[in-house]
């Protein structure tokens, strides 16, 4: 079991990003994740601590026990921890990456069309303030 809550870093004015954050904070039982906007300070602080990689607005970024994941790999991994039946969509993570990123980036480069964008960064209802840095 990992000592430390994983994180999630996410295009924080992105309608289908904090779409997929409730939609963890619905099936995440076991607390196991916290959540902080790319665009924040916060999310900027962690982020310099990893290799350097571009890491633009286009990827989710999970950093778990010591590790970071992108994109497709990050999405599988944090539906893996989820309640219900997606855990059994991480068998995915079997298909090469490029394809798997592929697909993800089709969505991301088009995330804003498809789904819109916020004026500013999801803000936490008190009861999910813990869960966001």
């Amino acid at each position: 079991m990992p000592t430390e809550p994983a994180v999630i870093l996410f295009d924080g004015v992105c309608n289908l990003c904090n779409g997929f954050v409730q939609f963890v904070i619905k099936r995440d039982a076991a607390r196991r994740f916290r959540f902080a906007s790319l665009q924040s300070d916060t999310a900027q602080a962690l982020l310099k601590n990893l290799p350097a990689v571009n890491y633009n607005l286009q990827s989710v970024v999970l950093l778990e026990n010591g590790q970071y994941y992108r994109q497709s790999t990050a999405a599988l991994r944090i539906l893996r921890h989820l309640s219900g039946g997606w855990p059994l969509l991480y068998g995915a993570i079997i298909l090469p990456a490029f394809i798997r990123d592929g697909v993800y980036n089709l969505v991301a480069n088009n995330r804003y069309r498809w789904f819109g964008r916020r004026d500013s960064c999801l803000l936490p209802t008190p009861e999910l303030k813990t869960r966001f840095l």
